[in-house]
């Protein structure tokens, strides 16, 4: 795989990351020249502290008026090719491509007052950080499980080198991958792709888990996350897939109508830990249940989901994570959507319209 640095029309990094001749061995230089009259990219955003949950809550409102769903035409992630218009990838073709956002929900360089209102009730704060975007293909049309078992590696190396340069930003606490597919989910860019935050807060799902984790360590000496593996593992009734390196399972108590684990045998804090035997395992694994949500129901449509990497915060409660993919869909029949109401969205009191078990016993089913 070959790195290449380079800046958009506005200063934003983009770097594109080859695994094709001629580009991977330097016979060729990508020609990544943005002749786009862009504005400096100006984000706004600021953290507010609710002393009701203890979580911090980010502002984004220069979001607002984000691109939304354009023509295949006007897609930004797609190559700009001789005659088209000019994209935020500025050549004719590439591998996997990553770039700063040019809607960044969180942003470094922000001032604000450190309350809200002069009421030290409500701390307040910039919301430092980066967001970045992945964009896994050129190809517009393509599903990541359509990707081959290379490019699919090279995504997880992507992923890997972005947690290690993300990690070290200052400020930063958590790094975040993930891939949102659905107009279901609230995609606004069809074209494949994922995105990554670098977070200056521990999010409240990443808080929890680091107390459950730290809890149970303190009790039994042992990973949580790793005794949740074993315990699935011996059951066997919820796992969907196992090779050498990686299992996929339906946790005992999923939430959604359609969700999967991607757990590594082996404790490691995050993808950039993983070894090469590892990452090659990854890429099949992770497509084959990619492909297999696509089927859960009678394969004709797309099925919306949400693909997310946890992994170890960086710096405080880092030896208590462990990395594992979490991936659900918020469909739960071909023409229905589970919807979050009352009890979920008011109460975070979850209510399933399945079982966890029929869930993972469908997706055996649709092996490919």
């Amino acid at each position: 795989m070959r790195r290449t640095l380079s800046h958009l029309a506005d200063g934003r990094e983009l770097i594109c990351y080859d695994d094709t001749e001629p580009y991977v061995d330097g016979g060729a230089a990508r020609d990544l020249h943005d002749t786009r009259d862009l504005p400096p990219v100006t984000a706004a955003s600021e953290l507010r502290f609710d002393p009701l949950t203890g979580e911090w809550v980010t502002f984004a409102a220069h979001r607002m008026d984000r691109t939304f769903l354009p023509p295949v035409a006007d897609c930004p992630l797609c190559p700009t090719r001789p005659g088209g218009p000019p994209t935020e990838i500025p050549a004719a073709d590439y591998d996997v491509v990553v770039f700063e956002n040019r809607f960044p929900s969180l942003a470094p360089g922000g001032v604000v007052d450190p309350t809200v209102g002069d009421e030290s009730l409500w701390p307040r704060r910039p919301a430092g950080g980066r967001c970045e975007v992945v964009a896994f293909t050129s190809d517009h049309d393509a599903r990541f499980a359509d990707l081959t078992a290379s490019r699919a590696r090279t995504v997880v190396d992507v992923l890997a080198d972005r947690t290690v340069e993300l990690s070290a930003l200052p400020g930063v606490r958590q790094v975040f991958c993930f891939e949102n597919r659905g107009t279901e989910i609230g995609v606004t860019l069809q074209h494949p792709h994922g995105q990554i935050y670098a977070y200056p807060f521990l999010p409240p799902r990443s808080q929890v888990l680091l107390d459950r984790s730290r809890a149970h360590r303190a009790a039994t000496g042992r990973s949580l996350q790793r005794d949740v593996l074993d315990a699935e593992r011996r059951a066997g009734v919820r796992v969907v897939a196992t090779g050498a390196h990686w299992t996929a399972y339906v946790p005992a108590a999923a939430r959604w109508p359609v969700e999967v684990h991607v757990a590594p045998h082996r404790d490691v804090p995050d993808l950039a830990a993983l070894t090469d035997a590892e990452r090659d395992e990854l890429a099949l694994v992770y497509r084959d249940v990619l492909g297999r949500v696509d089927r859960f129901f009678d394969g004709r449509d797309r099925v919306p989901y949400i693909a997310a990497w946890h992994q170890a915060p960086v710096g405080d409660g880092r030896e208590h994570g462990r990395l594992f993919a979490q991936v659900f869909s918020v469909r739960r029949a071909v023409d229905k959507l589970k919807y979050l109401a009352g009890s979920e969205s008011a109460m975070g009191a979850w209510i399933s319209d399945t079982t966890p078990e029929r869930i993972a016993a469908r997706l055996r089913e649709v092996a490919g």
